[in-house]
């Protein structure tokens, strides 16, 4: 069993939980007597979200950019001034889609995939989990991941393989350092499964790139597979909600038994998808088979 052990009255957060798996997942946390905050960048997403879950339990919206350290700071200030204590957290905003070759890939692609997926988590980690440490009370800081990054590569999205690999790393980090000093507060990776995917609006997510971070030249067209991936994606907002209330189910189930990995159903196909690469490693060759499609999550 891990240090949480119930959600009746704990005081969870999630950022990038006005949609998508987020969004399950308060809803779920919720269902099972947590108070949550939800903390996104989307502003009428976050409203409309609150107001729908409200019924189901104490939920407030924050509006904050996973970006900038001081947004995320003055979040979890005001979570521990509110609340007193900060139980789960869901490091969970994040962004990608198609990517031109790594060659194509201009500053600001790394700049802002990197600031959200990578720098977005490190500032969550920084900001809340020493006062989880220090309450003493139970806690988990959940990460979320993919398998395009953590297990396997897809070359035709680079930087956001590269972004989701740097978060399994430094949640092996963080988990390994929380188990010398803080029985209390565990961690896991989140690795998003099943079939809701295709409606979190990942694919979509140029919809919430800053200025600052606009691409300077324009992109070519995306490989077909990936084109089709993002018009299925605008088809499918808002559906397959069911599909992603069960894996959050499942990530909360995990929790609760002290898991590491975070998912929905087994990991044997990741499993050997890492006995394969590390094959490949052992033959001298790129781990990334020729042949790899564009089917990861």
């Amino acid at each position: 069993m891990g240090p949480i052990t119930t959600y009746q009255d704990m005081v969870a957060v999630v950022t990038g939980g006005a949609s998508g798996v987020g969004r399950s997942l308060t809803a779920m946390m919720l269902d099972r007597g947590a108070t949550v905050v939800i903390a996104d960048v989307e502003k009428q997403a976050l409203d409309a979200t609150v107001e729908e879950l409200s019924s189901r339990g104490p939920v407030e919206g924050v509006l904050v950019d996973v970006t900038d350290p001081a947004s995320v700071q003055s979040l979890a200030d005001h979570v521990f001034n509110t609340y007193g204590r900060t139980n789960v957290l869901f490091n969970n905003a994040g962004v990608g889609g198609a990517a031109p070759k790594v060659w194509e890939c201009t500053p600001n692609d790394w700049n802002w995939i990197m600031a959200v997926n990578v720098f977005g988590v490190t500032y969550g980690i920084h900001s809340f989990v020493p006062r989880m440490i220090e309450s003493g009370a139970p806690g988990y800081v959940v990460n979320t991941t993919s398998h395009n990054g953590a297990v396997t590569m897809l070359p035709h999205s680079s930087v956001y393989a590269v972004s989701k690999a740097a978060v399994a790393v430094l949640t092996e980090c963080l988990e390994s350092q929380l188990r010398e000093v803080a029985p209390n507060v565990g961690a896991g990776l989140l690795f998003p499964s099943g079939q809701g995917l295709m409606g979190t609006g990942m694919y979509t997510a140029d919809r919430n790139r800053p200025d600052r971070w606009a691409r300077e030249v324009p992109k070519a067209a995306p490989p077909a597979q990936f084109a089709a991936m993002i018009e299925r994606n605008l088809q499918m907002r808002g559906q397959f909600v069911d599909a992603l209330d069960e894996l959050a189910n499942s990530v909360l189930d995990g929790i609760v038994e002290g898991n590491y990995i975070l998912t929905l159903g087994d990991f044997d196909g990741s499993i050997q998808q890492l006995h394969e690469r590390a094959d490949r490693y052992a033959a001298g060759l790129n781990p990334t088979p020729p042949s790899t499609a564009l089917t990861a999550t």
